[in-house]
């Protein structure tokens, strides 16, 4: 049986899905029962259970063979990293008294650096805390995720302006989430008994310019990117909920990312894929 974590949300529902196509015994952990519906109607059984707590969690994966993990951001935590220590005790802990043979962990680019780089420390935690486990451990290390963007869209239909912390040329790389979600299907279905690391772009690199024009040409508007200015991070942040702790890691994150000091391992270490849709195909189909 396949365990997906965070199985509700946009990755994690489009895997549940991917797998079902597949013929695959598919069980969803989610929080409450609400976000299970959807589950239900694909045909997947599903579990309540949070991941601060480790006998909900090991009997939400038990009779289980292949576990996909996340960690969740939700912006609000006191102390985001120790919130991440925390989760992936409980998961490891669970692993331990399960039948869990393979892990499938939903990362992210950048999870090679074990200092300063803010939220994306997470992932370097995920990648190591199984490492004296004895299961098949294959770690997806994502681009940017084109639907970060949507969290604008109400500003984009209002004012004709995308909002961005990000410089309006700085080129990074992109992906589609549905893309990384069928690749991890696969990974999850598959058999091929090795411990990988894969780092998923997307077809090219994007601007928050390219963003802006996307949004432009499938919305018929003039749209135009416009930077943050760096003294109002912080309120920007607040007002949208994150606590003071998210704040700072966010911020460490996205100030690592403009200065260029994060970047994809692609040493040999690791296996390069791309995903096939265009920002442009996501944002159109996004919109509609």
């Amino acid at each position: 049986m396949d365990i997906i974590m965070g199985a509700s949300g946009r990755v994690g529902s489009a895997i549940v899905t991917n797998l079902i196509k597949k013929g695959r015994t598919v069980k969803g952990i989610v929080r409450n029962n609400e976000k299970a519906e959807p589950l239900r109607k694909q045909g997947a059984d599903f579990v309540l259970a949070d991941a601060f707590n480790l006998p909900a969690l090991t009997g939400a994966i038990k009779g289980g063979t292949t576990l996909f993990i996340i960690t969740p951001e939700t912006g609000k935590g006191d102390d985001v990293i120790a919130d991440t220590k925390k989760i992936l005790e409980n998961i490891r802990k669970a692993i331990e008294e399960s039948t869990i043979k393979k892990i499938v962990g939903l990362s992210s680019m950048g999870a090679q650096y074990d200092k300063g780089t803010g939220n994306l420390l997470m992932s370097y935690l995920l990648e190591h805390e199984f490492k004296n486990t004895e299961v098949e451990q294959t770690f997806i290390r994502p681009a940017y995720y084109f639907s970060n963007w949507l969290a604008y869209l109400p500003v984009v239909k209002e004012l004709g302006t995308l909002p961005t912390f990000y410089p309006v040329d700085l080129s990074i790389p992109m992906v589609s989430p549905m893309d990384v979600a069928e690749f991890a299907a696969d990974i999850i279905a598959g058999n091929d008994g090795e411990c990988k690391i894969y780092e998923i772009f997307g077809p090219a690199e994007y601007s928050s310019v390219d963003v802006a024009n996307a949004f432009a040409q499938a919305l018929h508007i003039s749209v135009k990117a416009q930077q943050i200015p760096r003294n109002k991070w912080d309120d920007t942040l607040r007002k949208i909920g994150f606590s003071d702790d998210a704040i700072k890691n966010f911020i460490a994150m996205t100030e690592v990312v403009i200065s260029g000091d994060v970047h994809a391992e692609n040493n040999g270490k690791t296996i390069a894929l791309n995903g096939k849709t265009t920002l442009q195909q996501y944002i159109n189909q996004a919109v509609k």
